[in-house]
């Protein structure tokens, strides 16, 4: 690369800098929302931009290939793994409780298996319903259905290991 080429090509990004370094950092920081941040992949834009051209790249419009570039590496931020630590959440008012995740899988287990009773076949989907959502009795279910308590005993049985084969497939 010659001096000259070098000085252009100087003169070339410090006009794109003074021309555009306010809007990209405007649309960087509707992006993202941390100033910093937004201001530090403005620089990178710039940064990355200057290597380009030194490798003898070409950029036939100068505002959209910057801001190409800043949408990617906006992207590439999305795409981080964000972790945050316990005492951040804690400042912010989280308060994590492990008293309510046992209630929470007993809730999403019950959901499932309710979706499963449809997939029973009829004589045990009724039984099921009964006993486990309307919540009836033995002698309830016998005088709704009209069938003896003990048939109903064995229906339920039934029901519930065709229920548990269907929850746990093999």
């Amino acid at each position: 690369m010659t001096p000259k080429h070098f000085t252009e090509l100087q003169t070339v990004l410090t006009d794109a800098h003074n021309d555009y370094d306010k809007m990209l950092n405007a649309h960087a920081y509707f992006k993202i929302q941390d100033r910093a941040m937004s201001e530090d992949m403005v620089q990178d834009t710039f940064a990355k931009t200057w290597t380009y051209l030194v490798k003898k790249g070409r950029v036939d419009t100068m505002k959209a290939f910057l801001y190409h570039v800043l949408n990617g590496l906006i992207v590439d931020e999305y795409r981080k793994h964000k972790s945050t630590s316990l005492d951040a959440l804690a400042q912010k008012g989280f308060e994590p409780s492990a008293k309510d995740s046992g209630r929470l899988f007993n809730i999403l287990d019950g959901k499932a298996a309710l979706l499963l009773i449809a997939r029973l076949p009829k004589a045990y989907q009724k039984v099921m319903r009964m006993k486990y959502i309307q919540d009836l009795s033995l002698e309830e279910m016998s005088l709704v259905t009209g069938q003896s308590k003990n048939a109903i005993a064995v229906q339920a049985h039934r029901g519930l290991e065709k229920l548990k084969l269907l929850y746990y497939p093999k």
